[in-house]
């Protein structure tokens, strides 16, 4: 988990380091680029080439359409808002997933499921905090593209039943590089100096992130991983504070405490199913 802790970070800083300077579309082409080229090459150095081959290339690109607007609206947050508030509202992918899959695959709505969808909204309203003071539009995007990332989550569930990790972060790659260079074209600006290696750890770290997280879910339990990834929150706030003079305010740690225990009972409740059968 250290290592995905890390990559989301990093990422993270890459983004803020690159936002204002370089518009987010060519940022998510550069990020599919190098992605690309490191993921095809793993699988030609692992001589695994039907891992390029697929059945479901229709559900591929309509998985990765939603997690590539979902990149967008996260990397346009990361340069409007503080980066711990990107990341505490991001903690709402898990509870948009379960309301989706409740809503279009037919999983049942049991209590401790509906108790974790009520804790992450009561999350959310201590960090967006309606009625107190005005919404920024920003924080709106963020919380859009987490429903864009729990769309190609649930997406994601069905693809795994056929298609290996290798093959699904392959399409991801090939799907979106298309779409963000069309994107960026009309407002293309030369990448220099330092950007370029910004660049490469956005693309490194977007793969390691994903990696890491696959690997830790291997050795631990789900509701263990999601512990720990929460450690995610005082991390980026701190270098935040560090690098960027963000305050950090205690309401993000009240609501990303609500959301992580909402998810915790969630996933708590999978892990109880999986333990019986």
């Amino acid at each position: 988990m250290s290592g995905t802790l890390i990559s989301f970070c990093l990422m993270a800083l890459g983004a803020r380091e690159l936002s204002g300077e370089i518009p987010v579309f060519q940022t998510l082409f550069f990020r599919s680029a190098i992605g690309l080229v490191l993921i095809s090459s793993l699988i030609l150095l692992l001589d695994k080439k039907q891992v390029f081959r697929s059945e479901r290339g229709a559900l591929h690109t309509f998985r990765n359409t939603f997690h590539f607007f979902g990149q967008y609206g996260w990397f346009v947050g990361i340069g409007l808002l503080p980066l711990a508030e990107v990341f505490a509202l991001e903690f709402t992918v898990p509870i948009w997933t379960a309301i989706i899959a409740s809503l279009f695959l037919g999983e049942r709505m049991t209590p401790r499921k509906a108790i974790s969808i009520f804790l992450g909204m009561l999350g959310v309203v201590v960090i967006v905090r309606p009625g107190i003071e005005i919404i920024d539009a920003a924080s709106l995007i963020v919380l859009g593209a987490a429903i864009c990332y729990a769309i190609s989550y649930t997406t994601t569930k069905s693809l795994a039943s056929t298609e290996s990790p290798l093959t699904i972060l392959f399409y991801m790659c090939l799907v979106q590089l298309p779409v963000s260079l069309l994107l960026s074209l009309s407002v293309w600006v030369w990448p220099e100096g330092i950007q370029w290696f910004w660049f490469v750890v956005i693309g490194v770290t977007a793969l390691s992130a994903h990696f890491c997280l696959v690997r830790a879910m291997g050795h631990a339990e789900v509701t263990t991983v999601i512990t720990l990834d929460f450690l995610r929150l005082p991390l980026i706030a701190v270098l935040g504070v560090l690098l960027y003079n963000e305050e950090f305010e205690l309401y993000l740690l009240i609501g990303g405490a609500l959301m992580l225990l909402g998810n915790w009972i969630n996933f708590s409740e999978l892990a109880m199913r999986g333990r019986s059968r």
